[in-house]
């Protein structure tokens, strides 16, 4: 059990019997009565998203989660097949947990993945990902205006708008939570 005033960013507490991470925070106050916190969180078995009031006496149920580092070694065609870096098990995390997870993940790479109740629940990819472009269009010098873009694959299928002088087999650096381009990597 946790207090309402200690709940802080990153705090997992089970609501309704599913997890939630607490993802906004906001400590109020008022000149009269009982102070609260003001709590945006996202549910992390289907990623609704609940916004609650939590008066900072009140009592909360934290959840028990753990996370692993776990490498990731391939898809078979209904889950993704991960080894857990410690044990050397393989845990296995359903695809219709997060159908684009597929665009992110890279064979050897390690992840932290979420468990609760021993079930994964969620596969954590990093904010900004490295990726090769596979497959680009060329286009002319003065085809078009300053600013413009063009569509590009990476060795993931992920597609990514980016500027009109990316190649292909060149890196690019992409955030991962909007899946917009952010550089091109030299090296």
């Amino acid at each position: 059990m946790i207090r309402g005033g200690d709940i802080g960013k990153g705090t997992v507490l089970l609501i309704k019997n599913a997890p939630y991470l607490v993802v906004e925070r906001e400590f109020v106050n008022p000149g009269k009565g009982t102070a609260f916190a003001r709590v945006k969180m996202k549910n992390l078995k289907d990623g609704s998203v609940l916004t609650q009031t939590i008066k900072t006496p009140d009592m909360v149920e934290d959840a028990q989660i753990e996370t692993r580092d776990c490498q990731y070694q391939y898809n078979d065609g209904e889950n993704y097949i991960f080894m857990d870096s410690q044990s050397f098990e393989t845990v296995s995390v359903p695809e219709s947990l997060n159908e684009n997870l597929k665009y992110y993940l890279k064979d050897g790479e390690e992840y932290p993945i979420v468990i609760w109740e021993e079930n994964p629940i969620d596969v954590k990819v990093p904010q900004k990902m490295v990726f090769i472009v596979a497959e680009s269009e060329n286009y002319v010098r003065g085809d078009t205006v300053s600013g413009a873009t063009k569509p590009i694959v990476t060795e993931t299928g992920l597609t990514v708008r980016v500027p009109l002088f990316i190649k292909q087999d060149e890196k690019i650096l992409v955030n991962t939570e909007t899946n917009e381009y952010v550089e091109r990597v030299n090296n």
